[in-house]
């Protein structure tokens, strides 16, 4: 509500399960191989619109393919930025969905975002696997990256550990921003996924989420022409 225009979310995993899929209700069968397929049309927006789904809160979504064959399946790495290419013309902000960031076209697509949001699941292991990211990430030159990303912890059992506590205070300090999820039933099941089924607590958290993204895009969207990128890496999940 906050970004002038409509917002995108891309299904951005490529490969065929575990995606976007899963927690947006369908309208269409259209998936984001469509939009590889639609190619230069793609930056037009009545074509847009007929190949996303769209979210009770308005979010247009181009969610994964799940098929695995000659005619359909996941794109590749070129494929979906040219995807996103297109996209910056129509939209004014995109969220991708990446994989965790263990291949190079994640941290490439990390770097080129306008704000970079790594999500960790509220362990140790997986808050320490975060901040190693950060540490490689400044250690070859992506120091601009690291102090635009904002660490989204999710937790995973209704209390946390103090240890798991100590560790996300290491985590705040190594980000420009860290926002904590409480643990939440409706997010712990793959499923559709409806914001005002969840309790307060989650609610705000993730308004805080979006709130430090916006926050870190350019101002006056609409009048400047500008995009924005917001690239979601999976941190520690599986």
């Amino acid at each position: 509500m906050a970004v002038p225009g409509p917002v995108i979310g891309v299904d951005a995993n490529l490969r065929a399960w575990g995606g976007l899929e899963h927690r947006v209700a369908r309208r269409s069968a259209a998936t984001v191989w469509d939009a590889v397929c639609a190619g230069d049309a793609l930056a037009r927006p009545p074509v847009v619109e007929r190949l996303t789904q769209r979210g009770p809160t308005g979010l247009r979504v181009l969610v994964g393919e799940s098929a695995m064959s000659t005619q359909r399946r996941p794109p590749s790495w070129p494929e979906l930025f040219g995807v996103i290419g297109h996209l910056r013309s129509v939209y004014s902000l995109a969220v991708l969905d990446l994989a965790p960031a263990a291949v190079a076209p994640v941290w490439r697509a990390l770097a080129w975002a306008t704000v970079p949001v790594v999500v960790s699941r509220a362990t140790v292991d997986s808050l320490q696997h975060t901040m190693r990211l950060l540490a490689h990430m400044k250690a070859v030159g992506l120091h601009e990256t690291v102090d635009r990303t904002v660490v989204v912890v999710m937790a995973t059992a209704p209390s946390v550990a103090r240890e798991i506590r100590a560790v996300q205070q290491l985590a705040a300090k190594a980000a420009a921003h860290l926002v904590r999820v409480p643990f939440d039933p409706v997010l712990a099941r793959p499923q559709a996924l409806d914001p005002r089924s969840m309790s307060k607590a989650t609610r705000s958290a993730l308004v805080e989420a979006a709130a430090a993204v916006v926050d870190r895009c350019p101002v006056d969207l609409a009048e400047q022409g500008a995009t924005g990128e917001a690239a979601t890496d999976g941190g520690s999940k599986p």
